[in-house]
């Protein structure tokens, strides 16, 4: 594919009277940006000018993409909110031509139609969308910080209504496309082999007269809400609502977006689009919007990262996938597996433990097949991949194979002896998130082989993967490793082998303050509201049920033997644990549980803390320095151990691994944005409180000396 900047991106045949514009980017897909505003105008004339064209017709030139959004390097290089304005401006006025010229426009659709692309869409007469499952619409801007800002937050609610618009715009959430149909966001769904030549017919009957543009059409309940001022406001301020129990206001873009839409409600689209515009710059140059920017970049160039500094290794196809463990961890990986065209062969000590995870990979298919993401056929099929035994019959084709069994260092060795005796070929990777790769690898055969594929829980929602090296471990493995866990759909990251390696080393010191503070007297409750707020999914100690207090303990044993005093567990989560409570897989934690269902924190855990049953009260940015600090302390060390490749990585892992808040860029980010000095400053002063827990990183403490940054303060966000 030809990469040269030079070349125009749309061309334009016409055929029968129809002109087929072709948008095919010097680059591997199609995205907006200024530049383009040019061609689209020499095209708009042409359509205008030409009394042989009586309609066209819109399409990618790009195999399995449409227009996948704005170009995102333009973004990132805008340097004021005027400029950010003026490209909003720009796409508007070049989309309001579109859809006032008097000819008619279809948009043929195959492939992602995302953000600008499908404000492009919306802008178009008709919209034709192929019935495949690359072809899925979103309009994701929320996910960058930003809104809608070429007139998407004004044409959106006008087509599928503003309850269904809303939802699009505020959560970024993809559309595939037989909801795509339902919700009136497109026209016509079609086999793409007959996509052009329908989206060619449509042209004509529009041109001649014979069809007319849809028109929304209104039920009883948007009559009711939607298509009054009084029910408007009610939805506006459910939206509100939503939003700011969603994201307890760190985000800004989802309010912007709503009062952009209301705006054009309230007082008509002209200004609905300059309210738009003007959001749209001042969003662009928010801190928030900076630090998804950067995820964006870090998460698009992982994805070209192979895992290995050699360019000419080539990573082995991974077709069969053998796992050993039919548990939790077991079942959700084998629940991704299949669905990413891998045979799957489950061994487990019982046909009840089999079924059992059988049945768990049968429990995500129905409800995606109840959300309506997959047919019945489809369903049937993809469970036809999996199936399950107590002995390793089916291991001896298998390419990869990973224990998912209990995290014990012997129980693990063993099923590596068994798994070499019978797949000689097979790359062996260990789910442990805890143990040395290195240990483990100490009694294999073929130790070259052996790495570490560390799933997060639950696996089909966790969208990261951590790869794990010991230093017998081949790039080859690696590569493979990494290979199998994109084609998952995973964000991988490799880390170099050590006790608890990233996130999870990361995490403990997290967790262990939070245990201390309990100790000190802290509520279950303030505790985790206090880091709620600071953008956290969930609070450490909810977060400790449901890891499970069996297991914290056991990694906890592991990181204090690595790790030393400054990994000691606190009292109280010792004597929790020794009191036999697991957390919710137990139905008995830090909290109350109904069949499964967390309920209010259990008062009885204080008689086990050194406070007693009287508790007292902690400032939130007290509670926020104590657990986040030295969280960002140990990934620093993680950085100077050669356990991580780069901050980058560090970054997405946090992020994508526990749930770091998005809007904070990660833990490197946040040491950059806090500065290293102050990081070192309020380190300090915890530690002269807390001896030996937050002495500072010796790489924190020289760059605090020399003012340093781990990424550029201007420029590109890597």
């Amino acid at each position: 594919m030809s990469t040269d900047p030079m070349r125009s991106a749309l061309s334009l045949e016409v055929v029968d009277g129809i002109a087929v514009i072709t948008f095919d980017a010097p680059a591997p897909v199609n995205a907006l940006n200024s530049r383009l505003a040019g061609e689209f105008d020499a095209i708009f004339a042409q359509l205008e000018g030409d009394d042989a064209i009586r309609a066209a017709v819109l399409c990618s030139g790009k195999a399995d993409s449409w227009i996948a959004g704005a170009d995102i390097e333009e973004l990132a290089a805008i340097t004021s909110a005027a400029d950010a304005e003026n490209l909003s401006r720009s796409g508007q006025r070049m989309l309001d031509r579109l859809s006032a010229l008097h000819k008619p426009v279809v948009a043929a659709i195959h492939g992602a139609c995302l953000g600008g692309g499908l404000e492009v869409a919306l802008a178009c007469h008709w919209r034709v969308l192929s019935d495949h499952p690359k072809s899925v619409c979103a309009l994701p801007e929320v996910q960058l910080g930003l809104l809608p800002g070429a007139g998407g937050t004004q044409r959106l609610p006008r087509l599928i209504g503003l309850q269904a618009a809303l939802d699009l715009i505020l959560t970024g959430k993809t559309v595939r496309p037989r909801k795509a149909r339902t919700l009136g966001l497109v026209d016509d769904l079609v086999h793409p082999a007959i996509l052009r030549a329908v989206a060619m017919q449509r042209a004509r009957e529009l041109a001649d007269g014979r069809r007319t543009r849809v028109q929304r059409r209104s039920g009883a309940t948007e009559l009711l809400l939607e298509d009054n001022p009084v029910g408007r406001a009610v939805v506006f301020r459910q939206a509100r609502e939503q939003v700011q129990k969603k994201t307890r206001g760190a985000y800004p873009a989802p309010f912007a977006a709503i009062e952009a839409v209301a705006e054009g409600y309230a007082n008509g689209i002209a200004r609905g689009l300059d309210a738009e515009a003007r959001a749209f710059g001042r969003l662009a140059m928010t801190d928030v919007c900076r630090q998804l920017t950067f995820l964006f970049f870090a998460t698009t160039a992982l994805k070209k990262d192979s895992g290995v500094a050699n360019a000419d290794v080539v990573a082995r196809p991974v077709r069969r996938l053998g796992i050993v463990g039919g548990g939790f961890m077991g079942a959700g990986i084998a629940t991704v597996a299949v669905q990413h065209d891998t045979l799957v062969r489950i061994k487990d000590a019982s046909l009840e433990r089999i079924t059992g995870a059988l049945r768990a990979v049968r429990a995500v298919l129905e409800e995606q097949r109840r959300r309506k993401r997959r047919t019945r056929l489809e369903m049937d099929d993809t469970l036809a991949r999996v199936s399950g035994g107590t002995d390793l019959t089916g291991f001896r084709r298998a390419d990869l194979v990973i224990e998912a069994v209990f995290e014990d260092l012997a129980v693990k060795r063993g099923v590596l002896a068994e798994i070499e005796a019978v797949a000689p070929e097979a790359i062996f990777a260990s789910n442990t998130s805890t143990i040395p790769i290195a240990q483990l690898a100490e009694t294999a055969a073929r130790p070259e082989r052996v790495v570490g594929m560390h799933f997060f829980s639950p696996v089909h929602k966790m969208p990261l993967l951590e790869v794990i090296t010991a230093p017998t471990t081949s790039d080859e493995t690696v590569a493979t490793a990494v290979a199998y866990g994109k084609q998952l759909g995973k964000t991988v990251i490799v880390v170099r082998d050590g006790p608890g390696f990233y996130v999870n080393r990361m995490l403990a010191p997290y967790l262990n303050e939070a245990g201390a503070l309990l100790d000190d007297g802290a509520s279950i409750e303030a505790i985790d509201a206090a880091l709620l707020a600071y953008g956290f999914p969930v609070g450490p100690i909810t977060l400790l049920d449901e890891v499970g207090l069996d297991i914290a303990g056991k990694s906890g044993a592991i990181m204090v033997d690595a790790f030393g005093d400054r990994m000691v567990p606190s009292r109280t989560l010792q004597r929790v644990i020794e009191s036999g409570r697991t957390g919710r897989k137990g139905g008995r934690g830090f909290h109350t549980y109904d069949e499964g269902k967390r309920g209010a924190p259990d008062a009885s855990v204080y008689a086990l803390t050194p406070a007693g049953a009287s508790r007292r009260a902690f400032a939130d940015g007290d509670m926020q320095d104590r657990t986040v600090l030295p969280m960002l302390n140990e990934a620093v060390r993680c950085l100077e151990d050669g356990v991580l490749r780069s901050p980058r990585d560090g970054d997405v892992g946090a992020v994508f691994g526990i749930g770091y808040p998005p809007f904070r860029g990660g833990p490197f980010r946040t040491i950059d944005t806090l500065g290293a000095a102050e990081v070192v400053r309020r380190l300090e002063a915890l530690d002269t409180r807390f001896p030996g827990r937050f002495a500072p990183a010796a790489r924190l403490r020289d760059m605090a000396a020399r003012g340093e940054r781990f990424y550029p303060a201007s420029g590109r966000p890597l």
